[in-house]
C-alpha cells in the first residue's frame, strides 16, 4: 500500500499561531559530548505543527484529548478543495454533498505559514452545517480550521458537537477525493490539544478501523 504522509514536521523555527510558545529542540545527553546515548528533549505548545484540538481548547471543563473518539480518527475520509476565502453554510454545503464521508479534510493550498486570523477556514454558520451534515472529522491545511472574528465560536460549534478538529496538515501532494486517513495523537490525558501523526491511504482499504463509520 502507498501511504501519504500529510503530517507536518515539528522543527525549530517553524510558524506557530501567534502568541503560542515557539518549538525548541536539544540534547539532553550527547554522544558527542561523551555520553552513552543521544537524548533528545522537546518543548512545545501542543497546537504547533500536525495536531488536534480538544473540546477542553475552548470550552471550560470540556474533555481533553483521551476522549477523542479513534472512529473518528481512521477511516475514509475527502479531501475537498477549499479555496483561499471564508467557509460559510452555503459554501460548506457544496463542498459536502449527500453521501460525502464523515472525514473532511480541506485543502486550502495556503499551507501552515498563512496568517490564521486572514486566511481560509469556517465561519459559526459553516462550522454548523458542517455539524448538521454529520462530520466527525474536520481537518485544514492551515494553522487553524476557522479564521476572523468568529474563529473561537466556530471551534466551539464543532467541539461541542464532538467533531474531531484537526489542524496543521500538509496535503500539497494531495488530491482532491476520498483517501484512507489513519490520525494518531498523542495521549496526553487532560490536554486541550496533542501532536499527531497522519497518513493517508487508498479509500476502502482493509487497514480502515472495524466498525469505522465510511
Amino acid at each position: 500500500m502507498t501511504w501519504i504522509d500529510i503530517t507536518t514536521p515539528l522543527r525549530e523555527g517553524m510558524p506557530v499561531y501567534p502568541g503560542d510558545p515557539p518549538v525548541r529542540l536539544g540534547l539532553a545527553m550527547s554522544m558527542a559530548a561523551g555520553d552513552p546515548a543521544d537524548v533528545t528533549t522537546i518543548a512545545t505548545g501542543l497546537h504547533a505543527g500536525t495536531h488536534i484540538d480538544a473540546p477542553a481548547h475552548v470550552i471550560a471543563g470540556g474533555a481533553g484529548v483521551e476522549g477523542a473518539d479513534p472512529d473518528a480518527l481512521i477511516g475514509d475520509c475527502a479531501v475537498v478543495a477549499a479555496g483561499g476565502g471564508p467557509l460559510g453554510a452555503r459554501e460548506v454545503r457544496a463542498l459536502l454533498p449527500d453521501g460525502a464521508p464523515a472525514r473532511v479534510l480541506l485543502r486550502t493550498g495556503h499551507g501552515c505559514g498563512w496568517p490564521p486570523h486572514d486566511g481560509p477556514g469556517l465561519t459559526p454558520d459553516g462550522a454548523r452545517a458542517a455539524v448538521d451534515r454529520g462530520v466527525v472529522l474536520m481537518g485544514i491545511d492551515t494553522m487553524s480550521v476557522a479564521g476572523g472574528e468568529g474563529a473561537i465560536e466556530a471551534h466551539r460549534i464543532l467541539l461541542s458537537a464532538g467533531v474531531v478538529v484537526l489542524e496543521g496538515l500538509d496535503l500539497s501532494a494531495v488530491a482532491p477525493g476520498r483517501h484512507l486517513l489513519i490520525c494518531l495523537p498523542l495521549l496526553v490525558p487532560g490536554a486541550d490539544g496533542a501532536p499527531a501523526r497522519a497518513l493517508l491511504g487508498p479509500a476502502g482499504s482493509s487497514a480502515a478501523a472495524p466498525g469505522a463509520r465510511p
